[in-house]
């Protein structure tokens, strides 16, 4: 059979990896260079010190390693905890489930708190366990902020409230991967202790470097944790970092300019302007879903993503018929239905490097698919809502007034 290339661009709306922009592309096209040359510390030193700007900390470490979000757990949890350690952790979607699976294999003790998908943490449960656990020996709670696989966003303010009234000193670990860098994190005000991203989300850069940023209390608690690490171990990066070569090993070079790139773009816009873009995409995702009479997988108001958006399909479709369509006829990407929700939802994702105008297209696309696979939306009718909306609530481009 003869293959026809797609015209135009792939239409990228899955909840990671992102699209790529321009500069970022430019950045990373170079040759190899060596990284222990007198000039190469000089970007080292600017990215690691930048990347908290994301996290909103002055006092945490920075640890940038070449892998994906998965090593930046297993970074995040080696450090801080030793095997038998008990952690309390809430299982509400795929990457939450499998956040606590690598708990269980690092020989954790997990006490597993089980949420129906599309809830977030239930906050009366957590005080509960901790009020119950009078001896202390819970020694970490683990939250993923940003549930992909639901577009559920957790309330990390709010656990930190609970484990504040509880007097608990159990650390405050957290996955960001799809949300740092596109919904407002604050690391010190929620004193996290450990917070943790990966380059193909909000940062819009190719996967391959996990993001990782620990507390003073994270800091101490390295010191006494005894899990094995070598590939993670953050005291070797501490030795390098007092030596001013900064990297244990050979770190990617291109993805580090890329990541400077990157960091630019997000600083030049500012990170409030990226926040209130995300939300912009992702208020309007959900009237244009609203507008084709389909529900969202998130349960309530104060849980919805701004970086991805479940959509719940009707009992006699299935969802991968939805993203299968999309891809084959209109090349647009969508994400597909995860573990428990597969074949029920197909995602919107909506984070990253992304306009108004774009999400539009994607919202288009969605609508002709829909009726291509059976379901009667009336054409026009989500992209319409969604269009009123972004029209009353976009601002001019700053650098165009």
């Amino acid at each position: 059979m003869e293959y026809y290339p797609a015209w135009g661009r792939n239409q990228l709306f899955v909840p990671g990896p992102t699209n790529i922009p321009e500069p970022v592309l430019r950045a990373m096209n170079r040759g190899n260079e060596d990284h222990r040359s007198p000039a190469f510390p000089k970007l080292s030193k600017s990215v690691l010190e930048d990347v908290k700007r994301l996290f909103k900390t002055t006092t945490g470490t920075s640890f940038i390693i070449p892998c994906t979000g998965t090593g930046a757990w297993e970074s995040a949890l080696t450090n801080t905890l030793s095997p038998g350690d008990k952690i309390i952790s809430f299982e509400m979607g795929q990457f939450s489930l499998l956040w606590i699976d690598q708990m269980r294999r690092l020989n954790f003790d997990v006490d597993e708190v089980e949420c129906e998908w599309g809830a977030g943490v239930d906050l009366n449960v957590l005080r509960r366990k901790l009020e119950a656990d009078k001896m202390k020996m819970v020694k970490a709670v683990c939250v993923v902020h940003n549930e992909t696989a639901t577009g559920v966003t957790n309330n990390i303010g709010a656990i930190r409230a609970v484990l504040d009234a509880c007097n608990h000193p159990a650390l405050l670990l957290i996955d960001g991967v799809s949300s740092v860098g596109a919904i407002d994190f604050r690391m010190d005000e929620w004193r996290v202790d450990v917070a943790l991203t990966g380059s193909q989300k909000a940062l819009s850069l190719p996967t391959g470097l996990g993001i990782v940023i620990a507390g003073p209390r994270a800091m101490e608690a390295y010191k006494t944790a005894t899990s094995t690490r070598v590939f993670f171990d953050w005291g070797d990066y501490i030795k390098f970092y007092e030596a001013g070569t900064y990297w244990p090993y050979t770190p990617s070079s291109q993805m580090l300019y890329g990541l400077r790139a990157a960091l630019d773009l997000l600083f030049e816009e500012g990170l409030e302007q990226v926040f209130a873009r995300h939300s912009r995409l992702g208020e309007a995702t959900r009237r244009a879903v609203k507008a084709w009479g389909l529900d969202i997988c998130t349960k309530r108001p104060e849980w919805h993503s701004d970086t991805v958006t479940a959509v719940v399909v009707p009992s006699h479709i299935n969802s991968a018929d939805v993203v299968r369509t999309a891809w084959k006829k209109y090349n647009l990407s969508l994400g597909v239905g995860l573990n428990k929700v597969a074949g029920k939802v197909f995602r919107i994702g909506h984070l990253g490097s992304m306009n108004e105008v774009q999400l539009l297209g994607a919202l288009g696309g969605v609508e002709m698919t829909l009726r291509d696979v059976g379901y009667p939306v009336v054409l026009g009718s989500g992209v319409g809502a969604a269009c009123e909306y972004l029209r009353l609530n976009t601002p001019l481009i700053p650098s165009r007034l």
